[in-house]
């Protein structure tokens, strides 16, 4: 769309919108002839805390957009290879970098788990990594010193110079790039493990943040580059926030019967907590951390997405947003 189709747009009284928008079942039609070679037993594996995605979901949803995704490929490996061509050399290889974004409990890593099995099925790109940016927050310890433990998750409590350095390491084609690895149940990284990226086809980064602008430094420098300016592409998980409210909810009372049980866990205090607690509990963390940080740093990077999945109950995708400029 043009310049003056946009003012005319504008000028006449007509909602611009850089997206194009589909139904459900408009999206189902753009797969075309894609094959599922995921199966019941695939997908079991793939599946999130209380969430559970049917094949027709992955059928109607994620194959088309596992198919969108490798025309996109192609194209940018075609690119490449013209760059190269011109310059006269092979060059290193270029991973596809897609970020994936979202509030906690929307779905995410599900969603970047599906893809990349999809996407590794694919014969043009077979190795697929996924990467979280879990591992690229400050250890519990530090965010202790700099006082901001209850503004974990929030933007301030990622190394994102460190973030920045990984991407620009794998972009650049290094042999092998390192992350850190982070664990749910100790709620702190692992300081004796790293994930090994070697030369893939496809990175998957997924993560709260990952969209936002602005980014800052160790010492609150505002750094020139942003995480997602590493991205050939982006999606962004979407739903009503009082039904990511409820799917946070019912997961924390999942945990409570799980891994909250382990001793090892941060949040073992949690376990012996009766349902009117839990609840009570559940719904302050939501309101002071989770959604605070939703409404503020995470939403407003919606827009800044190439696709955005509009989720409804029981993690329904009901629509489809695609960015047409």
């Amino acid at each position: 769309m043009d310049s003056n189709h946009v003012s005319n747009a504008v000028s006449n009284g007509r909602k611009f919108s850089p997206y194009i928008k589909f139904t459900r079942d408009e999206w189902r039609n753009l797969r075309a002839s894609t094959p599922l070679l995921l199966e019941e037993s695939d997908l079991a594996a793939l599946h999130g805390l209380n969430e559970r995605v049917s094949l027709t979901e992955v059928e109607e949803i994620y194959l088309p957009l596992s198919r969108l995704l490798n025309l996109y490929v192609g194209a940018t490996q075609k690119l490449y290879q013209a760059t190269h061509d011109f310059l006269g050399h092979t060059g290193s290889k270029v991973p596809y970098i897609i970020g994936i974004a979202g509030s906690v409990a929307v779905g995410k890593s599900t969603t970047a788990r599906i893809i990349q099995a999809l996407l590794a099925r694919w014969p043009d790109h077979p190795k697929v990594d996924l990467v979280t940016t879990d591992g690229f927050l400050y250890p519990n310890a530090e965010l202790e010193r700099r006082g901001i433990m209850h503004r974990k998750g929030f933007p301030e409590s990622y190394d994102l110079r460190r973030l920045i350095h990984f991407l620009a390491d794998v972009k650049s084609g290094m042999p092998e790039v390192t992350a850190p690895v982070y664990s749910h149940l100790t709620y702190d990284i692992v300081p004796s493990q790293v994930i090994s990226i070697r030369q893939p086809d496809i990175v998957i980064l997924e993560g709260l943040n990952v969209l936002q602008t602005k980014s800052s430094g160790k010492h609150g420098k505002s750094l020139n580059i942003n995480v997602s300016d590493f991205f050939d592409f982006s999606i962004y998980v979407d739903a009503p926030e009082r039904t990511i409210r409820e799917w946070y909810i019912s997961r924390f009372f999942t945990l409570r019967e799980t891994a909250f049980r382990d001793e090892k866990s941060y949040f073992h205090r949690y376990a012996t907590l009766s349902d009117e607690e839990a609840e009570a509990t559940a719904s302050r963390i939501w309101e002071e951390i989770n959604a605070k940080n939703l409404r503020e740093n995470i939403l407003p990077t919606k827009q800044r997405a190439d696709l955005i999945l509009e989720k409804g109950d029981e993690h329904r995708v009901t629509g489809v947003q695609l960015r047409k400029i």
